[in-house]
């Protein structure tokens, strides 16, 4: 069996080789915390070794970020450097890739005022915005991998005896997760990206008009409609320059972003969700319209209200996700407390900013054709999860025929 640290390398190479995909002479930025840095040393050497030609680490520390939400003068809270983004925004435009690493604690801001971590979110989300658009169009490839910390890893294995037998469970759960453990990851993850495009391909020959989801345990019973012209896209987004990456690593979704207007029913969440470090949990969200007209959780209501009211569009749907129920984060049976990992163990949709890239042309269309094709702004887009073992979802066509897509949570075709 290959050592931990042999596998921490190959790890560090499926961000790098995989995930953004670096090509030689290209510039790599990453974002992530200071708990993160002996596995972004690794990123960094391997990125030189295959030819990058800069790699810029931009580091925050969790600590500082709690302290500076419970100590600054309210002025204080909205202020965002502006040389972050016009950092970011040079990088995007020679062509660098974009790396987040995140190492959190999902109850880092417990206690904290949900009204002052949106006085510092809003104002970050909007400043970041011409650089956000370099993303959302796929101008430039990124992706996310994370990394434990002590106070994530006891969240999801308190049984364990001591901070580094949770921490080593986490990582043996990551690599699982993220195919380091199979005998070539980087051929298995080509594998696993090509088996996922096939579902989109098909899902793309259907011309869904609407999909309907039913579970009995959950509750949950909606409709969302799709836009004409919406594409299902999976693992595997090329940039503008042609190379192809993959955003999220772990990733088992096929997704689209749905009609914004189109929304009804009520959906009830499946798995916590940890947002601005505050976790939300057995959460209910109910919408008239597209809109989220009420909501209730039993636990982390006012970062879930703080969420919702970020702006006008954080009240509309931006993307909708299938993952099949029996996939390989799922059947771990953790819940990550970590929404790169629970939102690819489950179905799920996202509040916020829908995907340009999920209509056809869309690439080529203003804020305002967007619109009008149904696709939703927003500052912010959050992932939450619905998917049960029970889930099924139908495919209903223009013509009002009906396909099974999901059945007992499962693929149905």
């Amino acid at each position: 069996m290959n050592s931990f640290e042999n596998r921490l390398a190959q790890y560090a190479a499926l961000a790098v080789e995989v995930g953004v995909n670096i090509q030689p002479g290209q510039k790599l930025c990453i974002m992530t915390q200071v708990e993160a840095a002996p596995f972004v040393r690794l990123v960094v050497k391997h990125a030189y070794e295959i030819g990058a030609s800069y790699v810029h680490v931009e580091w925050t520390d969790e600590q500082i970020v709690r302290t500076r939400l419970e100590k600054s003068p309210e002025e204080g809270l909205s202020f965002y450097p502006e040389w972050i983004v016009d950092g970011r925004v040079k990088l995007a435009e020679e062509g660098a890739a974009f790396l987040w690493v995140t190492a959190e604690n999902p109850d880092l801001l417990s206690g904290i005022e949900a009204s002052r971590i949106s006085a510092v979110t809003k104002p970050a989300q909007t400043a970041l915005q011409p650089f956000r658009k370099y993303t959302l169009s796929n101008d430039c490839a990124w992706s996310i991998v994370a990394v434990p910390t002590p106070e994530w890893a006891e969240k999801v294995f308190p049984e364990l005896g001591s901070s580094t037998e949770q921490v080593n469970a986490l990582w043996e759960a990551i690599f699982a997760a993220t195919r380091v453990d199979a005998d070539n990851p980087i051929a298995a993850w080509r594998e696993h990206a090509d088996g996922l495009r096939s579902k989109a391909e098909r899902l793309n020959e259907s011309r869904f008009k609407e999909l309907r989801y039913r579970s009995a345990a959950s509750g949950t019973d909606v409709s969302i409609g799709l836009p004409e012209g919406h594409l299902w896209v999976s693992a595997g987004t090329k940039n503008k320059q042609g190379s192809v990456f993959i955003p999220n690593m772990p990733t088992e979704e096929v997704f689209t972003s749905p009609n914004k207007g189109s929304v009804n029913g009520t959906v009830y969440s499946s798995k916590p969700l940890s947002y601005n470090g505050n976790l939300i949990d057995n959460f209910s969200i109910t919408f008239e319209g597209g809109r989220i007209t009420s909501y209730a959780a039993e636990q982390g209501y006012e970062a879930l209200k703080g969420l919702v009211e970020t702006d006008e569009g954080s009240h509309y749907l931006g993307e909708i996700a299938l993952v099949p129920f029996h996939s390989p984060i799922s059947n771990t049976n953790l819940t990550f407390y970590n929404t790169l990992f629970d939102e690819n163990a489950a179905c799920h949709l996202a509040i916020g900013f829908a995907f340009p890239f999920c209509l056809k042309g869309g690439l080529k269309l203003s804020k305002e054709e967007l619109a009008e094709r149904g696709l939703n702004n927003s500052l912010t887009h959050v992932d939450f999860m619905i998917g049960t073992a029970d889930l099924d979802i139908d495919g209903v066509r223009e013509d009002g025929s009906v396909e099974p897509l999901f059945r007992s949570g499962n693929w149905a075709f």
